[in-house]
């Protein structure tokens, strides 16, 4: 892998006076807590877990190891009451936990008392339904506050509950909910996105003959409709919660009993429905999102991401409530109806803590700054991110554009089935290196290793695993245990696969430079696409890149590059050239890509990742074939297939 991006990011350390007003009040005392983490994962643990609450103590920390390993065995609590009733006890009751918005300017305020009203009033409703510990209850919303509510009733009452993105089509629905099989599926009559209406209670309607498993339907009533309700099978939201009420007893859970299941894309095209302890899911949360986040009481964080993905749940309900802070809900498009809504809602709520997403930020980025100059954005004070490789050019802009060189960026790495960030740095404890994933976080123990398993040396590129487990790793994939094993585990002895790239730099800082079927091979030299996409984005004017390698008789494989432009520049042969030179410049004459194509889309998954497998599937066999189930906006496709069809590298 060529060094010379990497080798021009330097260390940022962050302010002194900053460091001092951190949870550890200095860099030292982190690092010796970071330390004792992973030389003694049991004990670390064991302290973070004793700060919240348990019904009956366990008996171990840690047993056993990877694939199969279990935390605080035999320990008894309950996620919501961590979540909720913790903090009002402790006499936060009227503070802010959840505000929402929705696209169209509606919005609402729920204090943490207000919130527990009505998530066990929820809870009574599924009871009523005869929802029992371990039932299975499917979320199909879009961010609706009903949506925290309703996962957090599941958490109360011991439920297992799945969420499914709200833009899913029926068939992508009918598979999960046919894996799954709950008992209870929660929608809406409608929700709007960029001012479309998408019908929730119609979708499901449509699917429900082929789900045996389902009992009954609850409907949240967004946008008041007269949609089919069927008696005895269809309940209307406020109906059922009015009825109920606000007293409801917390399920008395084992820390390892499954709560979460959420499903991500396979190779194969069969989604894969992960399975996450709910307990260990809230413990590390607490910990991570504190630390990555430096929370404080008062703080206002905002998670840009759907609900349909395990991001929001992490970050935007576990990571927030956990720490007893206020979380921002949003429920439409970040730049609909104006490209600045993004901005417009950090500066109405007074945002400190935004987590969001690299493309989220290159979006804003290409906008130019005359679209932020007349927003006070002076509130904002950690911005942290997950997705995909960030580049260094995007983190300047971040850093001294977006916060003014006040704020620290915190860029991480994690997966759903990690379900946290295991690569990041602590706000303003860690110093901080642009395009990085930072370093392995609290009780971590990540490497870069090559095909036999062993250690390769820094700077060079090789395959990430985790060595050691942590509360909310993945415990196994629903109702498929030999997937779960092949999946992961098959390929290094001992360790978790992440099957993504990554290196360690000289600082020991990690590098994750996309999933291993993203590189490819030129003339026998591998390449990556963040490399290349890096180079890419150095070029003004390019607010987006997607490189994919494409089979050439010659080479083997050679480059093709996908530019999306910023606002208001044309694509120009000037432009093709300098995007070639900078990746000459930066890499060499074996990067030359074969062709630089200029598009005004570029197909993502809400979450905001580049589907790059899709792009190769449209060069190389003239149409996308593979899974599109998590694509945003699958019109993207055609466009694409059309623009290559048009420069003739359709094969």
């Amino acid at each position: 892998m060529d060094q010379s991006g990497i080798a021009k990011s330097k260390l940022v350390y962050p302010s002194e006076e900053k460091v001092r007003s951190t949870d550890t009040g200095s860099s030292e005392a982190f690092q010796e807590l970071l330390r004792l983490s992973q030389a003694d994962p049991a004990e670390f643990w064991g302290r973070v877990a004793r700060k919240l609450v348990w019904y009956e103590p366990w008996k171990k920390t840690m047993t056993g190891s990877l694939p199969g390993f279990r935390f605080f065995e035999g320990g008894i609590s309950n996620p919501c009451v961590n979540l909720l009733d913790r903090h009002i006890e402790k006499g936060a009751g009227n503070r802010t936990a959840l505000i929402w918005e929705g696209e169209n300017g509606d919005s609402n305020f729920y204090t943490y008392s207000m919130l527990l009203a009505e998530v066990n009033r929820f809870a009574n409703v599924l009871r009523s339904f005869g929802v029992k510990k371990g039932d299975c209850v499917a979320i199909f919303l879009p961010n609706l506050a009903e949506a925290v509510i309703a996962v957090l009733a599941c958490f109360r009452i011991g439920a297992v509950y799945n969420t499914i993105f709200s833009g899913y089509s029926e068939k992508s629905l009918k598979d999960r909910l046919i894996n799954f099989e709950p008992k209870v599926i929660v929608t809406a009559d409608a929700t709007e996105r960029r001012g479309k209406k998408i019908y929730l209670k119609e979708k499901v309607d449509h699917v429900i003959p082929d789900i045996s498993s389902i009992e009954a339907v609850v409907v949240v009533n967004r946008l008041g409709l007269d949609v089919e309700m069927q008696a005895g099978r269809d309940y209307w939201w406020h109906e059922e919660t009015k009825k109920a009420g606000i007293v409801c007893e917390p399920e008395r859970l084992e820390a390892n009993e499954y709560g979460i299941v959420f499903y991500t894309s396979g190779t194969t095209g069969k989604p894969k429905g992960v399975v996450h302890s709910g307990m260990a899911f809230v413990v590390q949360n607490y910990i991570y999102a504190k630390y990555h986040m430096d929370h404080h009481d008062d703080d206002v964080l905002w998670c840009s991401a759907d609900i349909g993905w395990l991001t929001m749940h992490i970050w935007g309900i576990a990571g927030t409530l956990a720490n007893g802070v206020t979380t921002v809900i949003y429920e439409g498009a970040i730049d609909y109806p104006e490209k600045d809504r993004f901005y417009k809602i950090i500066e109405k709520y007074r945002v400190n803590k935004l987590f969001t997403a690299p493309t989220a930020l290159r979006m804003l980025k290409s906008m130019g700054e005359k679209s932020l100059e007349k927003y006070d954005l002076s509130c904002l004070d950690v911005v942290s991110l997950v997705g995909e490789p960030f580049d260094a050019e995007t983190w300047q802009w971040t850093y001294e554009v977006l916060g003014k060189k006040k704020i620290c960026v915190n860029n991480t790495w994690g997966q759903t089935e990690t379900a946290g960030s295991s690569l990041a740095g602590a706000a303003w404890l860690t110093p901080m290196k642009p395009g990085s994933a930072g370093r392995p976080f609290l009780g971590a123990a990540v490497d870069v290793v090559d095909q036999e398993g062993k250690p390769v040396p820094p700077g060079s590129l090789g395959n990430l695993v985790i060595k050691k487990p942590f509360p909310m790793l993945c415990r196994t994939l629903w109702k498929e245990p030999e997937r779960y094993l092949s999946s992961y585990f098959s390929q290094v002895e001992g360790c978790y696969y992440a099957s993504d790239l990554a290196m360690i730099d000289e600082d020991g800082y990690v590098w994750v430079t996309g999933r291993s079927d993203d590189a490819f091979n030129v003339a026998g030299h591998r390449l990556s696409t963040m490399e290349m996409e890096s180079a890419v984005l150095e070029v003004p004017g390019v607010s987006e890149a997607a490189v994919i390698g494409i089979p050439d008789e010659i080479k083997g494989e050679v480059p093709v590059c996908f530019v999306r432009l910023s606002d208001g520049m044309e694509d120009s042969d000037e432009l093709r050239g300098a995007i070639k030179a900078c990746i000459v410049e930066q890499i060499g004459k074996i990067a030359e890509p074969k062709a630089i194509l200029f598009t005004d889309t570029l197909p993502k998954t809400v979450s905001g990742k580049i589907m790059r497998r899709l792009l190769k599937e449209i060069v190389v066999k003239g149409a996308a074939v593979g899974d599109m189930t998590g694509l945003e906006d699958p019109a993207t496709v055609e466009r694409i297939e059309k623009l290559v069809a048009e420069q003739g590298l359709k094969k």
